[in-house]
């Protein structure tokens, strides 16, 4: 048992603002004893074009941005999930998505790239679009990692539109799912909860979801929302909007006697094959 944090910003166009505002929020989180601290997508920059992302570009392993979860893992003794930061991909003039998990010791434990990207087209009339592969590769690989709070299953926002991607990770007994996410205010009113808690139902686990919550430089809105929901599809914390934390505790003992009671995830006849 132990208490984890979705961390939800309103992220400008300048890294170091981002950077202080995410410090005082994992500070906020540490004060009431969270072992588990996520952030959401985009958490060091949100500017006013998608291509301002690749200014901040780093080498995977090496750069500021990566400097400071590490440091902020390591100095508070906590897991951290650093919602997506832009990592260099072989292709010019694009980047990965990446998720990094941190351990205690500051060591990168995994790394997620998003798979699926947005491109949609969410009110036409109101020209609301959104090309994500503009900018983004898209990864490849499922990835739960396995740590002494459990079995973390990394995700990040429009992948929740694919519950193939979250079947695929029972492979690896996956018990937490985390979801950092910059969901539009359009479609984060219509399908934001609905989304989190059918992945915590149907996979019988706790899922993470830092959000970004507010108005943006670039006139983009976003919903906020950000939530901790258990296994039975309850919401244990929520945050509508603004910067702030919401909070609870994962009980994975709770969680082992609801699956061996509605083991749901054993009935299953159809099942995912992993591509590689």
């Amino acid at each position: 048992m132990f208490n984890a944090a979705a961390i939800q910003m309103i992220s400008v166009d300048r890294l170091d603002d981002n950077l202080q505002k995410a410090e005082a929020l994992i500070s906020e989180a540490v004060a009431n004893q969270v072992k588990f601290v996520t952030l959401p997508e985009n958490f060091p920059l949100m500017g006013k074009h998608d291509e301002d992302r690749l200014a901040i570009t780093e080498q995977y392993g090496q750069g500021p941005i990566q400097e400071f979860l590490s440091a902020q893992s390591k100095q508070h003794d906590i897991w951290l999930l650093g919602g997506t930061i832009p990592i260099k991909s072989p292709t010019p003039d694009k980047v990965y998505a990446s998720s990094l998990l941190y351990s205690p010791t500051g060591d990168i434990a995994a790394r997620y790239d998003k798979i699926h990207l947005f491109d949609v087209i969410v009110n036409e009339s109101q020209q609301e679009s959104y090309k994500e592969s503009n900018t983004f590769e898209p990864g490849s690989e499922v990835v739960v990692t396995k740590t002494e709070l459990g079995n973390i299953g990394l995700s990040v926002c429009y992948d929740l539109r694919f519950p193939e991607l979250y079947r695929s990770m029972h492979a690896d007994n996956v018990q937490i799912i985390t979801t950092p996410s910059a969901f539009t205010a359009t479609t984060g009113e219509a399908h934001w909860e609905s989304l989190i808690r059918s992945r915590a139902i149907e996979n019988l686990c706790y899922v993470i979801a830092s959000n970004q919550g507010g108005a943006h430089i670039n006139g983009r809105e976003t919903w906020g929302h950000s939530m901790i929901v258990d296994p039975w599809g309850n919401i244990l914390a929520s945050l509508e909007q603004g910067d702030g934390v919401a909070m609870a505790t994962v009980d994975l003992a709770k969680q082992q006697q609801l699956r061996q009671s509605f083991p749901s995830i054993t009935h299953r006849k159809l099942d995912y094959q992993r591509h590689e």
